[in-house]
């Protein structure tokens, strides 16, 4: 234990007391809350009046049934009833009712439970070893952490350095503030088994921290931060040295893997445990050399700029994935002295890689190293993800229908928001320039006047039902098959596209959508210009399946020529801008940049804009070709036909009819179908796709920071030994 119930004063301290002097709580707050020696004065006293001439019946005149908030400082952060709720809620959901006294105390499984952090499974950190912070809490030896024992080391937890004052005071036996050598010697025998590697107390390293003062070996708090910081490695030296006894400079695999698990088997997943033995195939010979040693402690000891330099160098990677290149590269950018060496930067792809040390991975591939809590898929997990691949006919058949359905809610939703423009672009695009009577429309704005005016609000959705139903699937083949290409067409190591590959998918998704477009065009052109005939012609209103009754198979695909000459370019040249909008002109995986909703936004409805005025003359063509000719009206007789005589008849002029109703259009159309299909993929992911295991920051918590702080400690003292807390000591 860490010392007795009663005030144990050191030879060097004036100040002596008798048996019957208990630990108050002010002794109890200034011991936890200082590293140095126990004050023996109250501290509501004057701070100048010197220790030794305070009367210590003052300390015995305090009993630890008043409240706890009365002896810590007035500070911020110590005296807020927030804070003291949180704790007294911790306390209350563990706490004991003892009858004698008609007190709550924690016992030691009760302690363990409030300090522990919540999401601690206990697995690498056993909970017997948390047993250790309950010592250092129970001051009295008496097996009970009271409500004011709990608050004092609640306070301990809040100091920034409460990691290494906890480890500290566990050395600390006679509570002095100083950490003796035999103190030190005593307290890291007890932790070790007696088949434990040994460790050499008389080592130079261990003379070099406990100097000589007052005739004694001593080490002060800030010594002894030091001395922990570097003794894993030490034990790292003097382990090799006790293997190698006969300095041949290499260990074998087996023995190399028994060092690890004594000293860092809480730093290291499982699965790298598992694979320590491998360490010999980085070099010739199957043993490992000291370098190989120390190599890869230096890694766990560097593992958060690790992780730092390989989420930098992951993000700014086009495909997600970097190699051992990338990463040297990164680290030079990222640290101010070379913080890893070749060997180590070998040993973190070794084991992230399965051995290749020159293959491109991704973080999920580093989880088992960063992430010590890191386990492997079961084998149903692995059965699921072997079914699931993409080459599987029903996995396939499965994302077919996850993207067709996505493309027609995002496609439903362009269509709907432009729908209006759509029909002003498609009057205006049919009107004929030289016919005998006058023209209807003026301009755009003429014609959106004269439809509201005419046919009223509902007008401007004539032939919105057969767009709906059309737009799903030519959505979902053109979005499909422009991501089909560019997977397949990206460079395997760089995660680069040509701008070649990136037009000639683009145009393929357009052509390929033909099948679908032009039949829902042909239909709902003649649609929407159902008011406008009404009103000249005096005819009356016919549906949908009557025009395709009326055209049949053959009559549905008319215009198609006209609709290639217009969806390949268009496709082509919208998704080549939009990625290079995102990528060069936004910055899309700079840094790790994601695009937020209104810049991918924009990309998308920029990048329609030249996609859309470009090809408008094919527009115009396709219009004239699938719309009904009206008496004295030209009818064309094919493609070029149409091409020729609208140039003869009404000139250039003519083939950018509809150009800006065109460019308000389709511009905010595909803006807002590819937003809403980037944002559903976001928001509804393929439920059957493979998913590689998240890789949270081993740094990163939502968990309170004292409760951190109680883990880290304990991560501080198996840097002694594994089973530090787990061996009984003897009883005295």
């Amino acid at each position: 234990m860490i010392g007795s119930g009663h005030i144990k004063r050191s030879p060097s301290h004036p100040t002596s007391t008798t048996p019957a002097d208990k630990l108050t709580l002010t002794d109890s707050f200034d011991y936890l809350t200082r590293p140095g020696r126990l004050p023996s004065r109250n501290i509501s006293q004057p701070s100048d009046q010197p220790s030794h001439l305070v009367d210590t019946t003052m300390l015995s005149q305090q009993t630890p049934s008043q409240p706890a908030q009365a002896y810590l400082p007035h500070s911020k952060g110590l005296t807020e009833s927030t804070e003291f709720d949180r704790w007294k809620k911790q306390f209350e959901q563990f706490a004991i009712h003892d009858n004698l006294s008609s007190t709550k105390f924690l016992d030691e499984e009760g302690f363990v439970n409030a300090v522990a952090p919540s999401n601690e499974t206990f697995h690498k950190i056993h909970k017997s070893q948390y047993s250790i912070l309950f010592k250092i809490a129970d001051l009295e030896k008496s097996g009970k952490v009271t409500w004011d024992d709990f608050v004092v080391f609640q306070t301990l937890l809040k100091k920034p350095d409460a990691e290494f004052e906890v480890a500290f005071k566990y050395f600390d036996q006679d509570r002095n503030g100083e950490v003796t050598f035999e103190e030190f010697k005593r307290v890291f025998s007890e932790a070790l088994r007696p088949d434990s590697l040994p460790f050499t107390f008389e080592s130079p390293w261990v003379k070099l921290f406990l100097g000589k003062r007052s005739g004694q070996h001593v080490l002060g708090y800030n010594e002894f931060t030091q001395l922990m910081k570097g003794l894993q490695g030490e034990r790292l030296r003097q382990a090799f040295s006790y293997f190698d006894k006969e300095e041949t400079g290499y260990i074998t695999a087996e023995q190399f893997k028994r060092i690890i698990l004594e000293l860092a088997r809480h730093k290291l997943s499982d699965s790298i445990l598992e694979s320590l033995p491998t360490l010999c195939n980085i070099s010739t010979g199957g043993k490992i050399t000291y370098s190989e040693v120390n190599a890869f402690h230096n890694v766990i000891r560097e593992m958060d700029t690790v992780e730092r330099i390989l989420r930098e160098a992951i993000a700014n990677s086009p495909d997600g994935k970097v190699n051992r290149q990338d990463f040297l590269n990164t680290a030079s950018r990222q640290t101010r002295y070379v913080a890893l060496t070749p060997m180590e930067v070998d040993i973190v792809f070794h084991f992230a890689g399965m051995g290749e040390l020159n293959a491109r991975l991704g973080l999920a591939d580093f989880g088992m190293l960063l992430d010590p809590m890191w386990e492997r898929r079961t084998a149903l997990e692995n059965q699921l993800t072997d079914d699931l691949n993409d080459g599987n006919f029903w996995h396939g058949l499965g994302k077919s229908i996850y993207n067709f359905g996505l493309g027609g809610i995002a496609g439903a939703l362009g269509a709907t928001a432009v729908y209006p423009i759509d029909l002003v672009k498609t009057r205006m695009q049919n009107q004929r320039s030289k016919v005998v009577g006058e023209l209807l429309y003026k301009n755009s704005m003429d014609c959106v006047q004269k439809v509201f005016k005419n046919e009223g609000f509902t007008g401007f959705y004539r032939g919105l039902p057969p767009q709906l139903i059309g737009v799903a699937p030519e959505k979902a083949i053109k979005l499909t098959i422009n991501d089909l290409i560019r997977a397949n067409a990206k460079d395997p190591v760089t995660g680069e596209i040509g701008i070649g590959w990136e037009m000639f998918a683009g145009g393929t998704a357009g052509g390929c959508q033909v099948a679908v477009t032009n039949p829902l065009e042909i239909v709902k052109i003649r649609l929407q210009m159902q008011g406008e005939m009404a009103r000249v012609a005096g005819s009356a209103p016919i549906g949908a399946m009557h025009i395709i009754r009326q055209l049949g198979l053959v009559g549905l695909y008319k215009g198609a020529a006209a609709c290639l000459c217009r969806d390949i370019p268009f496709s082509a040249i919208y998704f080549t801008v939009y990625a290079h909008l995102k990528k060069d002109t936004f910055g899309e995986g700079v840094n790790g940049k994601k695009l937020s909703f209104v810049e991918t936004l924009s990309a998308a409805a920029i990048a329609g804009m030249p996609a859309a005025y470009l090809t408008t003359p094919a527009d115009v063509v396709k219009t004239r070709l699938q719309s009904e000719a009206r008496k004295g009206e030209t009818h064309y007789k094919g493609l070029m036909h149409c091409f020729k005589t609208i140039l003869k008849e009404e000139g250039p002029a003519a083939l950018f009819k509809g150009g800006p109703a065109r460019i308000l259009r389709s511009s905010p159309q595909f803006g807002v179908t590819l937003v809403s299909y980037e944002f559903l993929q976001k928001l509804v992911p393929f439920p059957f796709g493979h998913h590689p295991q998240h890789v949270e920051s081993a740094v990163v918590s939502d968990v309170e920071l004292p409760r951190i702080r109680a883990r880290n400690a304990m991560k501080i003292l198996l840097d002694v030994h594994e089973d530090f807390g787990m061996v009984k000591r003897p009883a005295k």
